[in-house]
Order: C-alpha cells, then sequence, then structure tokens
C-alpha cells in the first residue's frame, strides 16, 4: 500500500513537470543504509537521460512538487545525487505497520503469483542408489523454492522423479551377486537394507569399471529389468525398490518435505518413446547406427542419443516423456526443475528438443541448477562407494549440536529434538544463503555457530523473542497499554520489519531463497542490539511498544524460516 503512495505522488509530481514523459515503471528500491531514507526512486535518473534534463535539477523540481502534497505516511522528501529520490517514512506508519505485523501470523504472504499453477521438481533420488548429500542440497532448495512460490499465492504441486531403471538398476542388481553378505531377509532393519542396496551398486560399478567386458552382460541385464523376463531379477528388483522408496520417505519426514505427487522413468519412458518416434517423423530426431539422435549441433547444442540401439528410451527421451506427463497430470503454468549444474548443458539439449515437438510445453520450463555440496575432502562419488549419505551428514551434525548444548537444561527427550532441529536448520541454511549456482563447502562449526550467518542463529533469536513475550504475558498488568512509536536502535527493526513482505515477493518471483535469508540474518542482528540496549519489560513509556516489535519480530522470524523449510525449537 506505500508504495503504491509513493507512486502516486510521484506520478502526480512528473505530470506536472513534464506533462510529455513516458514514466514508464515507477522503480521504488530500499536504499542499503537507513541514513537514505526508507524507499529510494531513480525516475528522475530516468527521465532526465529521456528529456535531456539534468537528473538532479529534475530530481529537485519533482520533489518540490511532492512535498507540497506530500501525505501524512511521509515525513520528508528529499533529492540527493546524482539524481535520486529519497522518501523518509513518519513514526506513525511505522508504528501502525508493527501492531498490524504482531497480529497478522501469515504475515509475508502475497497474491503476485495468485492464479499460477507451478509444479517444482526437485530431490530426485534414484532407487538402488543412496540418498547422498546432493540429494540434501537438492531438496533444500526445492523445497524453499515450492514454499516461496506457495507464499506469493501459486497453486503448487511439488513433484520427484525417480530412475526406477536404467543402467544404475542393473550394475545394482549385478553387484548383489558379488557381494560376500546374503540379501537381506525381512528381519533386517530398513536402514541395513539399503545400506546394502548402496554397497551393491558401487561393487556392480567397480566391477564393469575394471573390466569393460562386462559391459553386455550389463546391457542384457539392463533389458531383462526393462521387460520383466526373468523372475529372480524381478524379485530383487521389487524388493530393492521398495527399500530404497521406504528409506527415502523417512529423510523427506525429517527434511519436511512430502511430495503431491512421484514420478518414475519405467513411466515417463514409454511416453518418451512415443514422443521421440513422432519427433523422427517430422525430422526433428535422425537415425544413427542403429540409435536415434537429437541433432543438437544444428541448433548450436550438442548431440544426444534419445533411443539406444537395443530400442530403449535414454535418459533424454525418459525427460522428454516426464515433461509431457507432469502437464498431462497438472496443466501447469510453470514447471520448475531443480537439478545439480553437472546436467546444466544436457538440459538445454532436452528443452531444445521439447521446443521443436511442443513450443509451447517448452516455454513453461523453467531449470534452476546448483553448485556441490562439498566437504572438506571434496566431491565424493557413489560410483566409487565413497558416497556421505544425507543420512550419516544429518547424525554427525546431529551429534555434534548434542556436544554443544550438553551443559543446558533439557530433558533427554527436549534435547534430542532440539539437536534434530537445530542441526537441519544449520544445513538448510548453509545451502540456501547464497546463489545455487554456487558450490558449497560445508563448515560445520560455523553452521552451528549461535553467532553470525548460521541458521542456529536465527532460531536462537526466535527463542529469544518468544522467551519475552512468554514473560511479558505474565507481567501485562505492570506494562501498560501505550503504543508510543520506537526510537534510538528499535527505530531501525522496525524499518527492516515492514520490509518482509516485500523481500518475500522478490525472492518468489526470482525463485532465490538467498533473498530471505539474507534478510533475516539483518533482523536477527537488529533485534538482538535492540534487546541489548531496550529494556523491553520495564513498565516505561515505550515498553508496550517494544513487546509489540518483539511479536513482530518473532512473526517475521517464524516465517522467513518456515519459508526457508526450517523448524523452530521452543527452546535453545
Amino acid at each position: 500500500m506505500i508504495k503504491g503512495i509513493l507512486r502516486k505522488s510521484i506520478e502526480e509530481a512528473v505530470k506536472e513537470v513534464l506533462p510529455t514523459a513516458d514514466m514508464g515503471e515507477i522503480n521504488l528500491e530500499y536504499p542499503g543504509d537507513f541514513s537514505h531514507g526508507d524507499f529510494s526512486s531513480n525516475i528522475a535518473l530516468v527521465l532526465g537521460k529521456k528529456s535531456k534534463m539534468n537528473p538532479l535539477e529534475l530530481a529537485t523540481s519533482l520533489v518540490e512538487k511532492i512535498n507540497s502534497t506530500k501525505s501524512a505516511e511521509i515525513t520528508k522528501v528529499e533529492a540527493v545525487a546524482p539524481g535520486f529520490i529519497n522518501f523518509y517514512l513518519s513514526p506513525t506508519f511505522f508504528a501502525k505497520e508493527i501492531e498490524s505485523i504482531s497480529k497478522k501470523q501469515q504475515y509475508g504472504k502475497g497474491e503476485s503469483l495468485s492464479g499460477k499453477k507451478i509444479v517444482v521438481e526437485y530431490t530426485n533420488p534414484n532407487p538402488f542408489k543412496q540418498f547422498h548429500i546432493g540429494h540434501l542440497m537438492d531438496n533444500a532448495i526445492g523445497e524453499s523454492i515450492s514454499r516461496l512460490v506457495e507464499w506469493n499465492g501459486a497453486d503448487t504441486k511439488r513433484v520427484c522423479y525417480q530412475g526406477d531403471v536404467g543402467r544404475h538398476v542393473a550394475l545394482c542388481i549385478y553387484g548383489m551377486r558379488l557381494l560376500p553378505e546374503p540379501f537381506p531377509d525381512e528381519t533386517q532393519t530398513l536402514s541395513k537394507k539399503v545400506a546394502y542396496l548402496g554397497k551393491a551398486y558401487a561393487a556392480g560399478s567397480k566391477a564393469v569399471k575394471d573390466d569393460p567386458s562386462l559391459d553386455e552382460l550389463i546391457r542384457s541385464l539392463n533389458k531383462k529389468i526393462y521387460d520383466h523376463s526373468d523372475g529372480e531379477i524381478n524379485e530383487l528388483y521389487v524388493a530393492g525398490k521398495e527399500w530404497s522408496l521406504l528409506g527415502f520417505e523417512e529423510i523427506y519426514q525429517k527434511l519436511g518435505t512430502k511430495f503431491d505427487r512421484y514420478f518414475f522413468e519405467s513411466v515417463t519412458g514409454p511416453i518418451g518413446l512415443k514422443l521421440v518416434e513422432e519427433g523422427l517423423e517430422k525430422g526433428v530426431f535422425e537415425k544413427s547406427e542403429g540409435a536415434i539422435i537429437f541433432p543438437g549441433e544444428k541448433y548450436g547444442e550438442h548431440t544426444r542419443v534419445f533411443v539406444n540401439k537395443e530400442g530403449l528410451p535414454t535418459y533424454e527421451a525418459k525427460e522428454l516423456g516426464l515433461a509431457q506427463a507432469k502437464y498431462d497430470e497438472f496443466k501447469h503454468d510453470i514447471a520448475i526443475t531443480v537439478t545439480a549444474n553437472e546436467i546444466n548443458a544436457y538440459f538445454k539439449v532436452i528443452v531444445k528438443a521439447l521446443s521443436l515437438i511442443n513450443a509451447e510445453l517448452a516455454q513453461k520450463i523453467r531449470h534452476i541448477s546448483h553448485g556441490l555440496l562439498k566437504l572438506t575432502t571434496g566431491k565424493m562419488s557413489s560410483r566409487t562407494g565413497d558416497v556421505v549419505t544425507a543420512e550419516s551428514m544429518i547424525v554427525d551434525t546431529e551429534s555434534r549440536v548434542m556436544e554443544k548444548i550438553a551443559d543446558r537444561e533439557f530433558t533427554d527427550e527436549e534435547r534430542k529434538e532440539v539437536a534434530e532441529i537445530v542441526a537441519i536448520g544449520a544445513l538448510k541454511y548453509s545451502i540456501l544463503k547464497q546463489s545455487p549456482g554456487k558450490d558449497i563447502i560445508f563448515d560445520m562449526e560455523q553452521a552451528l555457530s549461535f553467532e553470525g550467518d548460521s541458521g542456529p542463529y536465527l532460531q536462537y533469536a526466535y527463542v529469544r523473542a518468544m522467551a519475552v513475550l512468554a514473560k511479558a504475558a505474565t507481567k501485562k498488568a505492570e506494562i501498560g497499554d501505550d503504543s508510543v512509536s520506537a526510537t534510538g536502535t528499535s527505530a531501525d527493526l522496525q524499518r527492516l520489519l515492514v520490509r518482509f513482505a516485500d523481500i518475500v515477493e522478490r525472492a518468489g518471483k526470482e525463485y532465490a531463497p538467498q533473498h530471505v535469508t539474507t534478510y533475516l540474518v539483518s533482523v536477527a542482528a537488529e533485534f538482538n542490539s535492540f534487546y541489548a540496549n531496550n529494556p523491553i519489560l520495564d513498565g516505561g513509556p515505550d515498553s508496550e511498544y517494544r513487546i509489540l516489535l518483539t511479536q513482530a519480530t518473532s512473526t517475521v522470524l517464524k516465517n522467513g524460516l518456515t519459508i526457508l523449510g526450517i523448524n523452530t525449537p521452543a527452546k535453545m
């Protein structure tokens, strides 16, 4: 609402100073420094260039007009070099906004994507392989993007795409024959069953790497898995797939993800195969040495095989089938796919091929790629069996949290709950705090710090705010009921809090959770400063307003962390 008021005041001033000017969209930004006001516009720079006027002189003229008719929400407007217009808002405006935030649990929800149906595909672990730290990274980003578009009003569907057929399955089943340990029976725990699959996959992969002559055997095994022609193999396949999916569900529950739909390559493969055959007739694809390829060089991409010599659809064809299957089910406006950036070039080929088959569907695709999650030893590979599983990383992080909170007064149950919430929050925050395209080296000590740029730092600020509010509830009669606006260090806190809805809107439009993390750290820092320098519960003239500020802070921190997929403990 305040942006609308400011834009209207600018628009009316421009009409008086430059009646024939084409304003276009009036840009309003938050200044990086509070001393430069609450909003800033570059309209004079834009129009000065078009009209060949000095931007600062134009800004000065516009400010004179705005000041002559400014609304009660605006205390001051100034023109500054080289031509910016800065707006300062009134204490009364902030007081009303803080009171509104403190009473609105869902503060930050918007409608910028209302009416849009958005499908977000992410995580995508393959059965018969372990859920590793790369999947953890993919899940954190995809879940947060899902929540961002939801908070901006989109009808959001979460989907997971899994390779339940293909060479990796054949390698795993072949590896089962190589392991000295027996195939797990029903008395074994799910964790041991999943670990067995990981060992089998690594063993099969290593065997074929050491002896390339086994490749033909793997091809034959792969074909039997596709056509279900071998009873013994089918039994191993059904059991392995079931174990994998159950294991994945346990991790999703811990991470706070619930998918609306699972798609499998065994289903999308036939759909993709049909699309390739139709595209072959149209000249989109070509036959080459018994396979069907997409000649990507013609379009500035590289050539990929879509159907292999055995007549089976490759990953590429299955992806085409997935795109079609998702649209058939959801009739979406946008389909977001989150993957590692290792497949950027491959994904471009998929989208290009799809654009020649179904241009409208291809235009709906948004590919968000992320870097790798690394430890100090570098990237891990499931092909060598040296994979770092998500489960082991979570357990290790939880153990470190347990050590950090060992001297705090918790019951055993509370300690375990806090350790899990803080550990997962630390992992997710470490992933989400920077733009998705970059690699991340996970530093556990930094990630678990209760000070600075970390998930626990935000969780602790929230717990601190809630503790203040709990005490305020018991001292209500002593505090009184005034509503004086904040002063001193608290003034910057209130100015930050009212920005939350805009931050969520921007992050949702850009699919960029890092905007939320950066903002929340600023809020936590300002609240901690406010807490240290202002006696909130002293019963003084500003006490009631400071409680409102604390309530608004808790709301913003809670909602921001929720968007990031991070839970908040009751105490820390």
